[in-house]
């Protein structure tokens, strides 16, 4: 595609975006691209990268063209970026040419925004502080209350693109083969910081057409939800719950550490979300698994009460730990989703923490940022719960880095470890 039909494109996927805005934006690109699948790998990336490029810049376009007195339209966006970021060789002009495939020429007011904005930065000293860190208003002071002073370079490091992280499947690979069965087919990847198991790839690579993924050696996850996962501490022969598990990223990593021995049961309230995880849990060699459909009315928890060794909460959240990867969230999320996740994340837990027997362990986490989703809800938790206390696994035990967990809590960060931000607490059953 020529760099006018990438520009097109980009901008046909932010107006779908538009057009469904509580839609996640990679489930409306994943749309786009697959009905329009004479669009090649190297033109998705590009395309995409732009759109991903104006979802990280948001507010600092907006307020922009609104200084212009413009509308803010998917046209006016790319106009914006392509002018302030002034990373393309070619002009507006020469990219909105009219011609076959690229986008129409620019009118008047279009124009007038261009010259408006020609010599500025992205940056302006009368911007507020909440546009400058691409957060809303109403979000900056919960922020505040969780990274004080560390709030701007926190939120700077998550306005950074993403890592591609991979967990080696040591059910049926090591490590270093993983390693070596990517490099054979030109995927370089290097040892992650924290994770015994994980690679981290060196730029954007096509890992899922690889044979050491198809093959099952290596799945996709972020090193800080690998993190998780070690937290649990599921070891073979054991009772394992995955509360929320959603599409089976966790449970595919607790039964390599269970080494396929003992029983783990996947639950979730989404059935595609579980029927999802049929194929990763074949590819990945599971045997050791079985999904359960939770439904209103279900006897199946009552059925099983106190019979679990460990409980993992993998507790739906507002998913601010992940803005490197979904930027567009920042722009959806709105004060009553907070105040209404936590409310399901408090009822969660206290149905979950009756399926765990006495010693055993339940495992919160969420991929959040915010106190009120992690440390408040832990500690309103363990008062009404009282036969619960934090604790934090001996050395040695298990997976775990020394030191992540403390106090029988873990919050990581893109700042602080490279990974997304996520929350896991640890807590165990005394009666």
């Amino acid at each position: 595609m020529t760099p006018s039909a990438r520009l097109s494109a980009a901008i046909d996927l932010i107006s779908a975006m538009e057009a469904t805005p509580y839609r996640p934006a990679d489930a409306v690109a994943n749309s786009f691209f697959r009905e329009r699948r004479y669009i090649g790998g190297g033109d998705r990336r590009a395309i995409s990268g732009r759109v991903w490029e104006i979802l990280r810049h948001w507010r600092h376009l907006c307020w922009w063209i609104e200084q212009a007195q413009a509308p803010v339209t998917p046209r006016n966006l790319v106009l914006a970026l392509l002018v302030l970021a002034r990373q393309d060789r070619m002009t507006p002009d020469e990219l909105f040419s009219g011609e076959r495939y690229a986008p129409a020429r620019l009118d008047q007011h279009e124009r007038a925004l261009c010259a408006f904005l020609r010599g500025k930065s992205m940056e302006h000293p009368e911007m507020s502080r909440a546009v400058r860190l691409e957060v809303p208003d109403w979000l900056l002071p919960r922020l505040d209350a969780t990274f004080g002073a560390q709030t701007d370079a926190e939120l700077a490091a998550m306005a950074g693109e993403a890592t591609l992280d991979l967990r080696a499947n040591l059910l049926k690979t090591t490590r270093e083969a993983a390693r070596i069965a990517l490099s054979e087919e030109g995927i370089v990847t290097e040892d992650t910081r924290l994770s015994p198991w994980g690679l981290r790839v060196a730029g954007r690579q096509p890992v899922t057409s690889t044979a050491a993924f198809r093959a099952g050696l290596v799945e996709i996850q972020d090193e800080g939800s690998q993190l998780v996962a070690a937290a649990v501490g599921a070891e073979p022969g054991m009772r394992v719950l995955d509360y929320c598990a959603g599409a089976a990223g966790k449970t595919l990593a607790m039964a390599m550490t269970m080494n396929n021995r003992g029983h783990i049961v996947a639950c979730d309230v989404s059935e595609p979300r579980l029927e999802g995880a049929v194929r990763r849990l074949r590819r990945a060699g599971v045997h050791n698994a079985e999904r359960h459909l939770l439904s209103t009315g279900d006897k199946w928890a009552r059925r099983r009460a106190g019979s679990f060794d460990r409980v993992l909460v993998d507790a739906p959240c507002t998913g601010t730990g992940t803005w490197r990867r979904n930027p567009d969230a920042r722009l959806r999320l709105r004060e009553t989703d907070l105040l209404e996740l936590m409310e399901k994340q408090a009822d969660i837990l206290d149905r979950a923490a009756t399926l765990l027997r006495p010693g055993g362990r339940l495992v919160y986490a969420t991929c959040s940022i915010l106190n009120e989703e992690n440390r408040d809800q832990i500690a309103a938790f363990v008062q009404r719960n009282p036969a619960f206390r934090l604790v934090t696994p001996p050395a040695g035990e298990g997976e775990m880095p020394e030191g992540l967990l403390l106090e029988g809590q873990m919050s990581l960060s893109p700042l602080r470890n490279g990974t997304d931000g996520f929350f896991t607490a640890v807590m165990e059953r005394t009666a």
